[in-house]
């Protein structure tokens, strides 16, 4: 199979499916279409449109061409694909909550993808801590997240949402980690403890340390500076 992506240190949903085929052990080639700008005319989009009918990534290529396009639904083909893994939870009722969990994430927290576009390579707290106090958005954005996140933690006793196994819901909210840590959002004991584990789950880690070693700027990518050696404001 390929998987086709941008660039690590900006693609919050290329990192989705990276990292869950990479926890997986399931071989892949990768393909990265590199970000230039996202206006008309992008390279990126004539790019990213000769393989998917949206012209973006993530996509999903296997070996006879079948493509699938979009992270969840790259994630439920890989389900398909190598029932051997649990990519989902395997009882019902806690596989149905993680994909609920899931798809909540998928069409949910405007506010927080907004204003904290995901930038693994940049220490972005002060810009978190200004927004903390001007957007109440983000506030109830991470007031939500909590509220998702703790039941489950405290229902499956941790350290992942459904319990001591990576999976397809974990993935789903890797990038949010990265946003929390690289902006500095606060949450409590037990979520917090939760991203600390997505942040040192290997596969997440193979993405970051990737992501560290692009050293791309794309303006369009960076609303809190100039480039890539001035601060972040």
């Amino acid at each position: 199979m390929k998987l086709v992506i941008a660039n690590k240190n900006y693609s919050s949903w290329s990192m989705r499916p990276w990292v869950l085929l990479k926890h997986y052990g399931i071989a892949f080639e990768e393909e990265v279409i590199l970000f230039d700008h996202f206006q008309p005319g992008s390279q990126f989009s004539a790019q990213a449109g000769q393989i998917s009918p949206t012209a973006r990534v993530p996509v999903l290529v296997e070996d006879d061409g079948f493509t699938t396009w979009d992270s969840l639904a790259i994630a439920e083909r890989v389900a398909d694909l190598h029932p051997e893994h649990a990519v989902w939870p395997r009882e019902s009722k806690a596989r149905a909550r993680a994909r609920s969990l899931a798809a909540t994430m998928h069409s949910g927290f405007g506010d927080l993808r907004r204003l904290c576009p995901m930038n693994i390579d940049c220490d972005l707290r002060a810009v978190g801590q200004r927004l903390l106090a001007t957007e109440p958005g983000l506030r109830a954005d991470l007031a939500r997240l909590e509220a998702l996140w703790t039941p489950e933690l405290q229902a499956h006793g941790g350290p992942y949402l459904m319990g001591s196994a990576f999976g397809a819901v974990d993935a789903y909210f890797a990038p949010v980690a990265m946003r929390l840590t690289r902006y500095g959002l606060p949450l409590s004991g037990a979520c917090a403890a939760y991203v600390q584990t997505l942040e040192t789950t290997p596969a997440v880690q193979a993405w970051v340390a990737d992501a560290l070693a692009e050293k791309r700027f794309v303006p369009d990518d960076e609303p809190y500076r100039a480039s890539a050696d001035e601060p972040a404001r």
